[in-house]
């Protein structure tokens, strides 16, 4: 394995975050919830992690700017252009994965 500094690590990390947001903000046509059931985790998780992580370094930094910052816009913005209503078939998936959780 390459030894990498403790600086590289986090620039590599914060370089494969940016992706991640950009790829994300690209497929509107994936689901919160389809996210969810597939990976465990969805925008807004990612975007409660980064919100978590200011606050260990004592920024307060709100749900709807932490949110801003994931969705590239408002989350309600998103919401209204993106989001789409879950099927039925979403909703008996995402708790079937719930449940397996607790």
């Amino acid at each position: 394995m390459t030894d990498l500094t403790e600086d590289q690590k986090r620039d590599f990390e914060a370089a494969a975050f940016r992706r991640l947001v950009a790829h994300l903000r690209e497929r509107t046509d994936v689901q919160n919830i389809d996210m969810m059931n597939l990976a465990g985790f969805c925008r807004n998780c990612l975007s409660n992690w980064y919100q978590d992580a200011a606050g260990k370094e004592g920024v307060a930094l709100s749900k709807d700017d932490a949110r801003a910052i994931v969705y590239g816009m408002p989350y309600k913005e998103w919401q209204a252009k993106y989001q789409t209503d879950a099927s039925d078939a979403q909703k008996a998936a995402f708790a079937q994965s719930a449940s397996k959780d607790h």
